[in-house]
């Protein structure tokens, strides 16, 4: 029996919102909330699916904007984040490393910090990874919104939790397309640069207002460009395309 992966992107954002279950007539877990909502409703519905519970990547509103809502048309729902991340209307802690069983399907959280300190990827049935805002379809996540770390943790969760799972692993990020493990370590721009396979570049900027070296210009899931710079006391950072001046 194959998975039901539903998946719903918002039209300003591109922010994915799943709906996850091991088959139909089961119970099922939400990835996130961030809208809309309708289809996914109407996908739990026809697949006789019992949404049991939400599953938060991390805090920030363009995830979880609809909570309110899901929680209306599901007001039992178990809602789990780590603890740096709950937002009002969650009910409890997922940890790292722990696991859940939701409908015959094993969850198991996978600390990824970098885009916030708190960010879990979840892993279903070591087959489909959610990444949240970590790892998209040929780029990463940022180091500078609200709740964000360092260049250094998001690096270490790309690369050392995230690519070192089987190479057909499934991604299913945060924003816009799906990818898997084997293609991303092939063609991610960032992450080719990391494994050396490619140079980095040494072209200066200005980002954030600050002169910089642009190691690499690659791009963005929005059709934008994200920017791996360097800053001159040596330190990395990930910046919005739109934030740097070539």
């Amino acid at each position: 029996m194959a998975m039901i992966v539903e998946r719903s992107m918002s039209d300003g954002w591109l922010t994915n919102t799943y709906l996850v279950a091991a088959g139909p007539n089961t119970d099922a877990f939400l990835v996130d909330a961030g809208g809309p909502m309708a289809p996914l409703f109407a996908k739990a519905e026809e697949h006789g699916l019992n949404v049991t519970h939400v599953l938060l990547t991390h805090h920030h509103g363009d995830h979880v904007v609809d909570l309110g809502e899901t929680l209306e048309r599901y007001p039992d729902a178990t809602v789990l984040a780590h603890p740096d991340e709950r937002v009002p209307g969650t009910t409890g802690d997922l940890n790292p490393g722990d696991e859940l069983e939701i409908g015959g399907l094993k969850v198991k959280a996978l600390h990824t910090p970098g885009h916030t300190s708190g960010m879990l990827n979840l892993l279903v049935d070591d087959k489909e990874l959610f990444t949240g805002d970590t790892l998209f379809k040929g780029s990463v996540g940022g180091v500078r919104a609200p709740g964000s770390t360092s260049f250094e943790d998001i690096k270490h969760s790309i690369m050392e939790v995230i690519l070192t799972l089987p190479p057909e692993t499934v991604i299913r990020p945060g924003h816009t397309d799906p990818t898997t493990v084997g293609d991303e370590l092939e063609h991610n721009p960032f992450v080719r640069v990391w494994r050396g396979l490619d140079p980095e570049g040494s072209d200066q900027c200005t980002a954030l207002g600050d002169p910089a070296t642009l190691v690499l210009w690659g791009p963005d899931y929005d059709g934008g460009h994200k920017a791996w710079v360097r800053w001159p006391d040596g330190r990395d950072d990930i910046v919005p395309g739109s934030k740097v001046e070539r």
